[in-house]
This record gives C-alpha cells, structure tokens and sequence, in this order.
C-alpha cells in the first residue's frame, strides 16, 4: 500500500526582519486555516521548513535562505506558497523553477494584511519565468469558490478561472467615432520608436519582484532604453539641494493648502525636517532627470535609501503632477516646467513603460497626464446609497498625484510612513481620490513578449465613515481610490491581472475615457506590445458614467 506523499506549504516573507516578525501571526492563521481546508477535503499538508524561533518568524526571507529551503523538498511533490503578507517573489522563484509537480498560490482577502499584494506579485513573477501554477484566494477558504478551486487542483491539478472579460486587441473593431484615435494612436507609436526615449532607474530590481523587470532587449524595439543610475548618486544630489530651496518648495504646498501631521518625536512622528528632507530629495530627482534627459524615472528606495534617509513617496507623488513646486536645474535653467514628470515606483519598470505611453497620449489630447501606480490592494461589495457594486481599495505609499485627490493640494495630508517598513521616516501624500472616469492597465512580461491589458472603470466617492473604514482596514497613512472595474469581476481581475500594481490615469468624463484608451491601446501596439481588452471599454457609456457617492 502507498501512502500519498503531504502537500507542502512555503510562506516566502519581507527582507526586512521586523515586517517578518509583526506579520508573522497572520501568517500563521493562514496556514492554519489552508490546511484545515485541505483536511477537509481529505488532503494533509505539511510545512517545508520550520519557524525560525530566534528570528521569531518562520518566513523564507532571502534567496539564500530560499535555496536552502528547496534543497529539501522533492521536485515531484504538491506544493502550495500560502500568502499572507507582503513578500519578495525573488526568495522563492529559483525554487519553484525546478519543481515539477502542480504549484498552488493561494492568499487570504484582507484589507489589513496585504497577501493579496504579495500573490499578485508572485503570480506576475511566475507568469514572465514561464512556470505553470494555479492561484486561488479567499477570505477563510469556506466559500463555494474557494473550495471548488482547492478541489479541482487537488483532482487535475490546475484550477481554470473565468477570465472572459479579456480578450485581444486584434480581434476587437472600433466603432466609426473612435478610428481617427486608432489612427492617432499608430503614429504616436511610430513617433517614440523613431525617436526614443530613456527610462532612468535609480537601481533595477525592487523588493524582489522579479515581474517588474523588463529585459532590455523587450525594451530596444520600441525606441525605449534604460539609463541605469544608482541611488547613491540621487543621495548625494539631495545634499547638494540647499535648505532654502527645499523650504519654497514646503511653503509652495502649504500655500496650496497641503497639511503635514506632525508628532514630537521623529521616530514615530513625522517632523518637519522629514518633509524638509524629502522634498530635497523631489528637487535632486528631478534636476537628475532633467541632467540625463529621462523621459521617466524609477526610484528604488526600499532598499538602500530606507537606511539613509526619509520616504521617497511624496517626491514621487509630486513627479507625477504637472503641478507641482518649480524646480531650477543646471545653469537656473527651469525644469520640466509645466510638465510631470512621470514616475514609476519601486521601480516597476513595466509601470514606467506604461506611464511614459499614458503621458504621451494624456497630453497629445490635450488631458490631465497625471499617473500613478497603485497596489491592488483588497476590496468588497458595497452597499450605500444605490450603489451595489464592487468596489477595490487602490492604495499606493503615498506617492499619488494631489490631482487625483478631492480638493487637490487642500485635499492632501502628509503623515509620517510606518516605522515597521520606513525606519527614517518621511511624509506620504495622502487624499482620497475623486469620483470621475479613470483608464487603467498593466504591462507585463509573458511567453517572452511584452504585454498590456487595459480597461476603464470609475473612481465613486464612498461615504466618510467607510472610506475610514477602509484606510482603517488597510493602511491609513496612504491615498486611497475606491474603483469600480466596468465589466470585470473581483476573481477576474484576480486571475487575469499580472502584477501587485495597477497604472491609473484620469478622463474628464466617459467619451474621451474611451478615445484615451484607444489612443492608448493602438500605441502600444503599433510599439509590438500584445494588447488585450478587459471588460466594457466602449458598450452603454452612459451606464458607466462613475457616480458620486455621498453620506
């Protein structure tokens, strides 16, 4: 008689040891309710490795540690990455390259521990190293859906989601009103390959998300290169931004009606010499661009910056906006004056791609080019006021544009980043989002090609009490941006999406959303970039004209 071998469970964690050791709980109930799951289905599950009792985690959280982890486990057996939390796909991915039978991710639907995140980024990383896996997410894993998914792959192991609200680009005919933006699309294609353009990336490979690297030779054939610059060269150019400078660029946002929440004590509060610093560093990244002639910068930051100086978030968010502090660069030569100046966080370089095609198009039509990234962080159905939809949390670190934002700059607040992830501090640029049309997508590596999906959806206005219930449920230091998604459903999004991040730009209202994205669309695939359509992009505008929800 055999006896069928245990699924294994891995929990691939943060870098940062005290992310591991306050996320290890949540961690733990994850596991704990997975292999009760699987229990129950007549499965049992083992973990591969142990908890690591003077770490005080049992998280993998290295590459190393990740290589001795998979030394151990045969290739030919069930594995399931449970995650709970935040984590670096880097620690895993050699691992899972070798492993031969089905791989299961799976995360828990939180607002307050952000697994979510962490699966998208994993099952994007996966995606580009071409490994098969199945994924799969729930809130306690009792639900009708998560037990058909658990069930499936435990009998063929793969589960097939619904994914048919995405299909290709090239199969899709735009109506009569929409082709003169195909057309103008094609030749904004045509234009950036002959002409290029430059991404700087101030270190390459953030927070271990192997998905947001792009390789150079997927880059090269659209006219897009990479000037590769180090962060110890945009420290040492924040040292050169003098006091004074930094203090009109303070005085320029709080005349704009910015407000900064500041506490007694800099290792919990934020003070005024991190926003001092921060906005140091705002001035030496875009004078840095502005010197290497960069058409978009990525700021790594969580590695290597976090040790040495404040948050670059609300550096970043400011970037991002066309309004913004004036900046004088070499020679009292303006910079990038009345221009944003788009920035990819993390540097997500797949997000960079995406956000230098959003600025060209957002300004040929004479549009608000103001981007950003988001993480897709969680969300629920809501129900107030007439609205019975879903509605995501989209929440970044704080580097959102105040346009985005209700009231602007007097609808922005600066709060101290959590201490657990940004040990010296450092301002968020924090606001809720206004309702009004948005056109978001994802470029993505796959089946070694580049790759985007695109669609439209609406940014509703939440009554007070639960947009703080939110921030209270995720993170509250952060923007937020209550979507709707036209036409795509929570476990769609799940299973097609690509990346922890989601690009967002804004359209006065739904007709011109719509010309946007086709714009949008054609350039990108003029540029060679597969282009697939999600949900409604040009069906019943009037239906998905986003509404303003009020208490």
């Amino acid at each position: 008689m055999t006896t069928t071998p245990p699924i294994l469970i891995v929990a691939s964690g943060d870098s940062r040891p005290s992310a591991n050791r306050r996320c290890w709980p949540a961690q733990q109930a994850l596991e704990a309710t997975v292999q009760a799951a699987f229990a129950d289905l007549g499965h049992a599950t083992q973990r591969a490795h142990t908890p690591d009792a003077e770490a005080g985690h049992g998280f993998i959280d290295g590459q190393a540690r990740g290589l001795e982890v998979f030394r151990q486990i045969d290739p030919q057996v069930p594995l399931v990455v449970a995650t709970a939390v935040w984590q670096y796909s880097s620690h895993v991915l050699a691992g899972l390259l070798r492993h031969r039978a089905p791989i299961l991710t799976l995360a828990n639907w939180s607002g307050e521990w952000p697994g979510l995140v962490g699966l998208l980024n994993l099952n994007g990383s996966l995606t580009k190293a071409g490994i098969a896996y199945s994924s799969i997410w729930s809130v306690d894993f009792q639900d009708d859906f998560a037990r058909r998914g658990l069930a499936e792959w435990l009998d063929g192991g793969q589960i097939v989601h619904d994914t048919s609200h995405a299909r290709p680009l090239d199969a899709h005919r735009w109506p009569l009103e929409c082709q003169e933006f195909e057309v103008r699309g094609r030749a904004a294609g045509s234009h950036l390959r002959a002409d290029r353009a430059l991404l700087g990336v101030f270190d390459e490979g953030c927070m271990g998300m192997f998905n947001a690297i792009v390789p150079d030779h997927l880059l090269h054939p659209l006219g897009l290169f990479k000037e590769r610059l180090s962060q110890s060269a945009l420290y040492a150019a924040m040292r050169e931004v003098d006091d004074a400078t930094a203090r009109g660029h303070y005085d320029w946002l709080r005349q704009r009606g910015m407000r900064f929440r500041f506490g007694p004590d800099p290792a919990a509060d934020l003070t005024e010499d991190q926003v001092i610093e921060g906005l140091k560093m705002y001035d030496a990244a875009a004078t840095l661009a502005d010197r290497f002639g960069c058409d978009a910068i990525g700021i790594q930051y969580q590695q290597g910056l976090k040790d040495v100086c404040v948050a670059s978030d609300l550096a970043e968010g400011l970037l991002n906006n066309p309004d913004r502090p004036p900046v004088v660069g070499d020679g009292g030569r303006p910079v990038f004056e009345g221009r944003a100046i788009p920035h990819f966080n993390e540097v997500d370089e797949c997000a960079g791609v995406d956000a230098l095609l959003t600025n060209r198009v957002w300004t040929a039509l004479d549009l608000d080019p103001s981007t950003t990234l988001h993480d897709v962080r969680w969300g629920e159905v809501v129900h107030a006021q007439g609205i019975d939809e879903f509605v995501w949390v989209f929440e970044i670190s704080g580097a959102a544009p105040a346009s985005h934002f209700i009231d602007g700059y007097a609808g922005a607040v600066g709060e101290r980043q959590p201490a657990m992830y940004f040990p010296r501090g450092g301002s968020t640029l924090k606001g809720v989002s206004r309702p009004g049309e948005i056109v978001w997508s994802r470029v993505y590596v796959a089946d070694g090609a580049l790759q985007m999906d695109i669609g439209r959806g609406g940014v509703v206005r939440l009554p007070d009490e639960e947009t703080e219930r939110r921030w209270r449920l995720t993170t509250p230091h952060w923007p937020i941006m209550h979507a709707v998604l036209y036409g795509v459903t929570r476990d769609q999004m799940m299973a097609q999406h690509q990346s922890n991040h989601v690009q967002v730009a804004y359209a006065p209202d739904a007709p011109r959303a719509r010309q946007a994205l086709v714009m949008k669309a054609a350039m990108a695939r003029e540029l060679g970039l597969r282009v697939t359509l999600c949900g409604d992009v040009d069906d019943d505008l009037d239906r998905h004209q986003a509404a303003e929800f009020r208490s």
